[in-house]
């Protein structure tokens, strides 16, 4: 008789049966409980439960650190369509009209069911990233052409066979980004990532230098990441994991994340249906962000500390707040007060306050303070429990209202 296989030893888990995302992961056969291993769960509980006031919550953080315009700012909110640089010629324009039929996953709206496709080629990748030229050589195209098929026709493939060659996934995962309908990075997202990417520090006499803001950069594109619909939020993040490790692997692969990010900017951030020349010098800002979300991706799909603590307490806290984020959602006029005053609000308006005073002088930092001046829950011993408050944002310039 032959013996009995040990089920801790020989446990595989069905990609089939398994529905996976960053946020959770349940099996179907074994519970019907998600089992949450995101440590900003009550983030994603915010996100799917009351809708409004955490895009609000998210839109208020990301304005204090960047100066968007009414327009694009409405562009980012959902307000109005997104206008960015195009072009009249059809080099890319068709793509994403070639196939339609039931099962394409190439130059079809991303879903969870592509990417679990695409993630195959992720995953062989993540194996091969010794391969000099990784993402820069182009494979095979007959190759290219008989893995596409076995993807779009929903086959679960086995890559370690030697059928296919490293070059062939990563040629072919750079064609399924470029031919997805928006890019990854969406669309309404593409002025954000500018006006991140020019966030600098200021020297002792308040002049803004060339150096970086490193770490305003990345709490900006940890909140713009909150914005991302979910499948493409899922996909960047295998996706930057991925070119995360390739760059580690520099020495032997000869892929830095410079070079990995000119490679996929045109992919995932390059507004559709244009030419280098229709970007008008933003090349260069482009790889650069793409670049800095490779090198510092392990830390950009985590939630700002205060934006944790404000979730948590909506729902293990006050009930006035949990109130007034339902008449939120009801009336869609966020203003969250109350005459309760958690430690973490009041030491958020001091760091706030003391950001705000060490500011280089100017109109806008004269603005600032009396806003502080005048709005008593403005103010660091202010009785106040929201991090943010929409007060009609809508109607209103967004580049002096403060954020908390």
């Amino acid at each position: 008789m032959a013996a009995e296989k040990d089920p801790q030893n020989n446990h595989k888990l069905d990609r089939r049966s398994t529905k996976c995302s960053v946020f959770n992961c349940q099996e179907k056969s074994d519970s019907s409980q998600p089992v949450i291993f995101n440590p900003d769960f009550f983030v994603e509980r915010l996100r799917h439960e009351y809708p409004q006031a955490f895009v609000d919550l998210v839109l208020s953080n990301i304005t204090r650190l960047i100066d968007l315009p009414g327009d694009e700012f409405s562009q980012l909110s959902g307000e109005a369509e997104p206008r960015v640089p195009s072009s009249s010629g059809f080099l890319r324009s068709f793509n994403f009209l070639k196939r339609k039929e039931k099962g394409v996953i190439f130059g079809a709206t991303l879903t969870e069911e592509g990417i679990a496709q695409i993630y195959q080629l992720i995953e062989y990748l993540s194996k091969n990233l010794h391969v000099e030229g990784l993402f820069r050589v182009p494979g095979h195209s007959l190759r290219q052409t008989a893995l596409r098929e076995m993807l779009n026709s929903g086959a679960e493939i086995d890559l370690e066979t030697g059928d296919f060659h490293p070059n062939d996934a990563a040629t072919l995962l750079k064609v399924f980004l470029g031919e997805l309908p928006e890019p990854l990075l969406t669309h309404r997202h593409y002025h954000a990532h500018l006006k991140i990417g020019e966030l600098s520090r200021f020297d002792e006499k308040g002049n803004k230098t060339n150096m970086p803001d490193k770490e305003r950069q990345i709490e900006a594109f940890q909140l713009l990441f909150m914005l991302l619909p979910p499948p493409n939020r899922s996909l960047l993040k295998l996706l930057l994991d991925l070119l995360y490790h390739t760059a580690r692997n520099q020495h032997v692969n000869k892929m830095s994340a410079l070079n990995l990010a000119t490679m996929f900017a045109p992919h995932i951030i390059w507004p559709k249906n244009v030419m280098a020349s229709d970007l008008q010098g933003n090349i260069d800002k482009l790889n650069n962000g793409v670049a800095f979300l490779i090198r510092y991706s392990q830390k950009l799909f985590k939630a700002p500390a205060y934006i944790k603590e404000y979730a948590r307490l909506y729902f293990t806290g006050s009930k006035t707040l949990q109130s007034n984020v339902s008449n939120c959602e009801v009336n869609n006029t966020c203003s969250m007060n109350s005459d309760e005053t958690p430690s973490y609000t009041e030491a958020a308006l001091k760091e706030l306050f003391q950001q705000v005073t060490n500011m280089p002088e100017s109109a806008k930092k004269k603005k600032l303070i009396k806003q502080f001046e005048k709005q008593p829950l403005l103010t660091p011993s202010a009785d106040s429990r929201t991090p943010f408050s929409r007060r009609h944002w809508r109607s209103r310039s967004l580049g002096g209202i403060i954020k908390v």
